[in-house]
């Protein structure tokens, strides 16, 4: 018997594990994915999803609510895309050193994420109102999924990946690759850096080591492992993407540094090995409204990306020694992950997918992930859960 999620985003104590605090934050969609978190200049927790009926229709725009500081309950959702021509995903919230609050998001034609640009809205007030949307990405196939990282010497430093296929085909993501953008003055320009030998490797990921070195951990297509690369002069260059120990079923994932110095790690502890079944791509439950030639042209492939690899658990991983090991791994939430449909009207989806995850002024932690794509669901996580 298939149960209604209680969506009035009061944040209540788990009932078998009071160290947990979670949520359902409020959405009138029938379909939420992809939620990013941030801390709003002023304090107050945001998180920013997209939603609407399933993902690459033309009715998924992108939503924004937050928690503000001192209260248990988040607020009603605002729209902040609208575009009735495109899909409007993967949203990332950017505080700018300057106090600006940047929201970044995707936005392709039906489920061709070859076809996706970049568009960005601007507060200056901290989310309470925004600027109009415009394009600050406009190379057909750029995708995004996570957040900026501002280096002590200014540098601003956003993981993209392109979305590229051959001609006369749809997108797959079998020849996708990492590219670092970098910019050395506000966001107004960007330098690519190209992550070697990449293809397969997205959802960038980065932060960095006690020493000098940026880390960057990053999804995998083939759902085999989770794959890092390192950067010792500030992501201009990149060594090449190699597996860690670490599962990865191809779904998102989000690493953040504490302040203690450790790494935290949240993902899907899964991968293809866990599958019983395989899906031909990720829209291919719904009708392609456009016809038109990929824009961005990929050499013949030599592997296939794997899609239906069940996205569950949601596990938390720490590593003290810089991403080298990973000796604390502990499951947040369980469940089959079922994904070889999107449908959340029907509500056959089971995923809990696309974590994302922050360490608050208080020192615990801050998470949010899709719950069976009908719903954002908030676990903040007291800090002696995850000691090691």
């Amino acid at each position: 018997m298939k149960t209604s999620l209680v969506l009035d985003g009061q944040m209540r104590p788990r009932a078998d594990d009071p160290a947990l605090l979670e949520a359902f934050i409020p959405s009138p969609c029938k379909q939420n994915h992809a939620a990013n978190l941030m801390v709003l200049p002023g304090g107050d927790l945001g998180c920013v999803w997209f939603g609407g009926t399933q993902e690459g229709m033309s009715d998924i725009s992108v939503y924004f609510s937050r928690l503000a500081q001192g209260t248990s309950v988040w607020s009603a959702p605002v729209k902040l895309s609208d575009d009735p021509t495109r899909s409007e995903q993967n949203p990332i919230l950017f505080p700018t050193p300057e106090g600006e609050l940047w929201l970044l998001y995707t936005s392709q034609r039906a489920g061709n994420q070859d076809t996706a640009i970049v568009r960005r809205r601007i507060s200056t007030d901290s989310g309470r109102t925004w600027g109009p949307a415009e394009v600050l990405i406009d190379t057909p196939g750029t995708f995004v999924r996570q957040p900026l990282t501002v280096l002590p010497n200014g540098d601003w430093l956003l993981p993209s990946f392109l979305c590229r296929t051959l001609p006369g085909t749809k997108w797959s993501g079998d020849d996708d690759i990492s590219v670092l953008k970098i910019s050395r003055d506000r966001g107004r320009s960007w330098q690519d850096h190209v992550v070697p030998s990449s293809v397969g490797c997205v959802h960038m990921s980065i932060v960095a080591t006690r020493g000098e070195e940026l880390l960057a951990l990053f999804r995998s297509r083939w759902a085999d492992f989770i794959h890092e690369s390192r950067s010792f002069d500030g992501g201009q260059t990149w060594s090449i993407p190699r597996p860690t120990t670490l599962p990865n079923n191809n779904s998102s994932i989000q690493a953040s540094r504490l302040a203690d110095g450790r790494i935290a790690l949240i993902f899907n502890n899964s991968s293809a090995r866990n599958a019983s079944d395989r899906r031909l791509s990720l829209y291919d439950e719904i009708e392609d409204e456009d016809n038109s030639a990929p824009l961005l042209v990929a050499p013949a492939p030599g592997r296939k990306a794997f899609w239906g690899a069940p996205r569950a658990p949601i596990t938390l991983a720490i590593s003290a020694d810089d991403g080298h090991s990973w000796a604390f791994m502990r499951d947040l939430e369980l469940g089959d992950g079922f994904c070889m449909t999107n449908n959340s009207i029907d509500k056959q989806n089971r995923e809990l997918s696309y974590p994302s995850i922050l360490q608050n002024n208080s020192g615990d932690l801050d998470v949010a992930f899709t719950y069976h794509r009908q719903a954002i669901k908030h676990i903040r996580i007291a800090s002696h859960w995850f000691d090691m």
